[in-house]
């Protein structure tokens, strides 16, 4: 068993430091006002910073397929989007808008949506750091976390079923109404790694999925997506 502070937990610490950080800005928006139009750059400029002190040593960006990961990523676009344009009302279903889920509806002020500051840190908090914060956690971490607690220990990409289905529900948990297809992304996200074995290839996929819904709430006026 490894000692409380010991080798394993700061190397755990580097890979689950800023999505917490994430999670308590999450947390702490419940409580106290991020509504201005500076909530949200204070949010990417705290994750940011701890990923750069924790974490930059294990971030890469070496992908190995480089085209085939952007390829990936427009598919998991087009999956995010294709039930609401196929099927219109779709997600007004008690499955996906409920207590537990929450509403499809976007919490974005009006003003916001033309704040040239909060859509720069808005597209570059969902395109650069949310992919590499949600990679390090989710992929690199917690898939193989769920294998052994001497993590480090398995290779990156390593299946076994267990691990690859929790994180792909605990994913498809975070989306909250949009759970179906965030389930459907996780194993998506989750199968490239396992094909890759390269970190680096699922930050470029997840990026690749989120500047594509970033588009395209810019461009459609898709507001809702972004919750």
């Amino acid at each position: 068993m490894t000692r409380q502070g010991g080798p394993a937990s700061h190397a755990t610490w580097s890979y689950v430091a800023p999505f917490a950080t994430l999670l308590v800005f999450l947390g702490l928006a419940g409580f106290v006002p991020m509504g201005s139009q500076f909530g949200y750059p204070l949010r990417t400029i705290a994750v940011a910073v701890v990923l750069l002190l924790c974490s930059r040593r294990l971030v890469t960006f070496r992908a190995a397929h480089f085209c085939t990961s952007l390829l990936v990523g427009v598919a998991v676009f087009l999956i995010w989007i294709g039930p609401d344009l196929l099927w219109p009302g779709y997600r007004e279903s008690w499955l996906f808008q409920n207590p537990l889920t929450g509403t499809a509806r976007a919490s974005l002020p009006a003003e916001f949506r033309t704040s040239a500051l909060f859509l720069f840190f808005r597209i570059a908090g969902s395109v650069v750091l949310i992919p590499m914060v949600e990679e390090l956690f989710w992929r690199a971490w917690l898939m193989r976390r769920l294998i052994s607690e001497d993590f480090a220990a398995i290779p990156l990409g390593t299946y076994a079923a267990p691990a690859f289905w929790v994180t792909a529900l605990l994913f498809a948990s975070e989306h909250g109404p949009y759970w179906d297809v965030g389930l459907l992304a996780g194993m998506a996200y989750n199968g490239w790694m396992v094909r890759t074995r390269n970190l680096a290839d699922c930050i470029l996929a997840h990026a690749a999925t989120n500047a594509c819904l970033a588009a395209y709430v810019l461009l459609a006026g898709a507001w809702d997506y972004w919750l």
